[in-house]
């Protein structure tokens, strides 16, 4: 019976010993994380600070935070696990191998992210201006890590993959504010070139959303088959673009039937033979 005892007792006393220092360790693991949390927040707030203040988009900002965060609470439990003991390397490899079996899975939607995060740094559009993207024009309406959310005239809403956006040829219509509405106005061979230039510059000129500087250009640029062609190309503010387009090509066509300045048209001009000469001409040949 007292050996039973006896053996009790060591095995109490081992107990109790490992029992404390595995406490302790258990202890600093926790404390290594409290601490490490609040690290790893005061260290992403800094971050995010300095990247507003370098006039960085919300979406990379918030972006980088989660990223920045959860990686930095990523080390910290890392770290306490191998305060208890745990082998963290091969924990590390297997998150390594996790990580490049869902880099390989989400190739594209890595590249979309990339993308993404290049296109919110270098700003070749932002929110509210007028682009054209892969063939599709309309207003940016969201910049998003993924994807760039467009609205068409039709008010239909355009969804284009980042990686996409980078890829094409980017068209920004609102970058600088002005632009040269083109037009092309044709009148016959018999009306007077002068008369024509004085009817359209007036209209121009009495135009309020057409700007001075530039100063329209009205010249001729093609002597057609069927025309005369003038080019006229007036600046105006981009919201006016469309609608000075149309109000001018109205106003032209109103000036020019009241001036009596003809708009011609393709025609093709028929000759017909007299029967008798026609029938001369097939016996001859």
């Amino acid at each position: 019976m007292d050996s039973i005892v006896n053996e009790i007792q060591k095995y109490s006393d081992v107990i109790a010993q490992h029992g404390w220092t595995y406490a302790i360790k258990v202890l600093t693991a926790l404390l290594i994380f409290w601490i490490g949390k609040r690290v790893a927040r005061g260290l992403t707030n800094l971050l995010i600070k300095g990247l507003e203040k370098q006039g960085f988009e919300q979406e990379l900002t918030g972006f980088f935070e989660s990223l920045v965060y959860w990686a930095l609470v990523l080390v910290v439990v890392i770290a306490a696990l191998g305060q208890l003991g745990i082998e963290t390397a091969s924990f590390i490899a297997v998150l390594g191998a996790a990580g490049l079996a869902v880099g390989l899975a989400l190739q594209g939607s890595l590249s979309n992210f990339a993308a993404g995060v290049l296109i919110i740094m270098l700003r070749p559009f932002r929110v509210g201006e007028v682009v054209d993207i892969a063939g599709e024009i309309g207003t940016v309406q969201n910049i998003k890590i993924f994807t760039t959310e467009l609205r068409t005239g039709d008010n239909k809403c355009v969804i284009i993959p980042n990686s996409r956006v980078l890829n094409s040829n980017i068209i920004n219509y609102s970058s600088t504010g002005t632009r040269r509405v083109d037009m092309t106005f044709g009148i016959g061979y018999e009306a007077d070139i002068d008369h024509a230039r004085t009817v359209i510059k007036s209209i121009l000129d009495a135009d309020d959303r057409v700007l001075d500087e530039p100063a329209p250009k009205i010249a001729i640029m093609e002597l057609a088959d069927s025309s005369v062609n003038f080019v006229v190309r007036p600046w105006v503010a981009t919201a006016d673009y469309w609608s000075v387009l149309m109000d001018t090509q109205e106003q032209v066509k109103k000036r020019f039937d009241a001036e009596g300045i003809s708009i011609p048209f393709p025609q093709r001009v028929v000759t017909l033979l007299k029967e008798e000469q026609a029938v001369k001409e097939d016996q001859a040949s």
